[in-house]
């Protein structure tokens, strides 16, 4: 009985340390998006990986990327995915990066999930 106590005791510690240390790092953008689980999901995938972004949902209009934050320039994972799909960077114009191909143009929207990610969506359209 006494093996069974310590178990569970040990147990609450583990959830309640990793509980805390998903909302230390989420904070108040935790809700944001509705449900967290597919976002706090990806980040731990960026965290164990070498990959710069990870798809986290997926619609008949707009993929939804999740990339961490860099010092440098914390779009540049998207340009670069952009230009992989033959799509020219033109400029930021407030929260939407404009790229364009052959003419036609394609803004990329981007926000601030937390101080360590950020969200960036694409328009299914332009990858028909």
């Amino acid at each position: 009985m006494d093996h069974i106590k310590k178990i569970t005791i040990t147990l609450i510690i583990v959830f309640v340390l990793g509980a805390c240390l998903i909302v230390s790092n989420f904070g108040s953008a935790l809700f944001q998006e509705g449900n967290p689980i597919p976002l706090i999901v990806s980040a731990m995938k960026l965290k164990i990986s070498d990959s710069e972004y990870v798809q986290f949902a997926k619609t008949e209009k707009r993929n939804r990327y999740l990339s961490m934050n860099s010092e440098n320039n914390q779009y540049e994972v998207v340009k670069e995915f952009m230009n992989s799909k033959g799509w020219k960077y033109q400029e930021q114009m407030g929260s939407g990066l404009i790229f364009s191909k052959n003419g036609e143009d394609a803004v990329v929207e981007v926000r601030q999930f937390s101080s360590h990610y950020f969200i960036w969506e694409i328009q299914k359209a332009f990858f028909n």
